[in-house]
């Protein structure tokens, strides 16, 4: 660690572990319900499960991008945060939000707005909330004429993520409309701008634990935002087929999903010709786990499994069914999910002094979540094929095919107890790291030391 204010990403680290478990929980709910146990029915209905589930996937990502720009930001700029007091109160406010939300979730107090649903009041407070948080990034960007590709990157990403949540709290008295604008916020906060985040922050971890010239990185990190801008945004429209909208757009989403692992693929060559040219060996080995494994991954959930659902002909079956949630499991926990533990994992040495990496349980953390999530993903892809032939070629009953579907469900749990074996391993290291120090200040620059030899 090079400044104090780094310091307050761990908190936001904190919180988004917290909010991770709560996450898991949630999901295992859904599947026990799945398989046919729904015991919890009366206290938590599977629609407040699902909306809270869903709900907390952003607000751990977030509370992890945000955590993660605290570190990087001031590191790039070379200067410390403007102002340290109102990050742990932009902290707080976010902590609020979480566990409004979830509470208003259980009250049947919700938008109804699948990963958009807390209470419409809720909204504005996150509007504060993120706007403190970018006053606080860029205050403390433009204060240096240390501006960097990746920060700026990283921080452009933010900006546009900041600004695409303002077309959601639209009210529409149509029910249409109001699909039609949510859709966009979403789909352009994951197949857009999260990928600038994600660009920015893998920029970032390749600099620092390979060492390769930033000038080389930087130049690929052109490439790979070009290629979101060009294939994500347009790819977009793979979600207006066949509901009314002009047929162009089947043509448009059919092009343009199909461009779209390009950008994972050319994250997935960029981080491991990097990890070639690097010629050293970072002492930080599960950071470099974590990081080359989130291209790969995502080049496997986002970007493969993304394309084999989102041609129209295929589409016309797979839309709305287990085959969106195969791809949709692996493509977040590789695309984002793993690049926060990555960034977690990195940092958490440097801000507490004690380089507790490289050890067993870490290195169980990260297969045990990995193939756990690959369990999971099967288990989906095989339920999502077996309900599309049922429910949509056969023509079975809705409730009829669940039924048939419930055997899957037990081979999803065994998968997901896997996976949380693995994020509670996870979870302990970070405990065990123990909290910032100011001692740490300096860490870093020993382990740029002992990577040039």
């Amino acid at each position: 660690m090079t400044y104090k204010s780094q310091k307050v990403a761990y908190w936001f680290f904190a919180l988004c572990m917290l909010l991770f478990l709560l996450q898991i929980t949630y999901g295992f709910i859904m599947a026990f319900a799945h398989a046919g146990f729904d015991g919890l029915h009366d206290f938590i209905p599977f629609n407040a499960a699902t909306a809270t589930h869903k709900n907390l996937l952003v607000v751990w990502l977030l509370s992890g991008f945000m955590g993660a720009a605290y570190y990087i930001i001031p590191e790039e700029s070379k200067t410390e945060l403007v102002s340290v007091k109102l990050a742990y109160l932009q902290l707080i406010s976010l902590a609020v939000v979480g566990v409004v939300a979830i509470i208003g979730f259980h009250l049947n107090y919700w938008e109804g707005r699948k990963f958009l649903e807390i209470p419409r009041p809720l909204d504005y407070l996150v509007v504060i909330n993120v706007l403190l948080f970018l006053y606080l990034i860029l205050a403390t960007l433009f204060k240096t004429k240390n501006r960097t590709t990746t920060s700026m990157v990283l921080t452009m990403g933010l900006v546009f993520a900041a600004l695409l949540y303002l077309p959601g709290m639209i009210w529409f008295d149509s029910q249409t409309m109001d699909s039609f604008f949510r859709w966009w916020v979403v789909h352009l906060w994951v197949e857009g701008v999260w990928e600038l985040i994600m660009g920015g922050i893998l920029a970032y971890l390749l600099i620092k634990l390979t060492g390769v010239d930033r000038e080389v990185i930087e130049k690929w990190l052109y490439v790979i935002v070009g290629l979101t801008f060009l294939s994500g945004i347009l790819g977009t429209g793979h979600h207006f087929y066949y509901i009314g909208t002009p047929k162009y757009w089947l043509m448009i989403g059919g092009i343009f999903s199909a461009l779209e692992p390009l950008a994972f693929l050319g994250m997935a060559l960029f981080a491991v010709n990097m990890y070639r040219k690097s010629g050293r060996t970072h002492p930080n080995k599960l950071a470099m786990n974590w990081t080359l494994g989130t291209a790969i991954v995502a080049f496997a959930g986002a970007g493969l499994l993304g394309l084999a659902h989102t041609l129209p002909s295929v589409n016309l079956y797979t839309h709305g069914t287990l085959v969106t949630a195969m791809h949709g499991h692996l493509a977040f926990w590789g695309a984002y999910g793993m690049l926060v533990l990555a960034m977690i994992t990195y940092s958490l040495p440097n801000m507490t002094g004690r380089k507790l990496y490289d050890n067993t349980k870490g290195l169980y953390a990260f297969w045990l979540s990995n193939i756990g999530m690959v369990g999971m993903t099967t288990a989906f892809a095989a339920s999502g094929v077996a309900q599309v032939y049922l429910e949509r070629r056969m023509g079975l009953d809705f409730m009829e095919v669940q039924k048939e579907l419930e055997v899957h469900f037990y081979v999803l749990i065994a998968c997901a107890a896997l996976f949380t074996i693995g994020i509670l391993m996870f979870i302990s290291n970070f405990i065990a790291y123990g909290r910032p120090t100011d001692e740490a200040i300096g860490t870093e620059i020993e382990f740029e030391a002992l990577t040039s030899g």
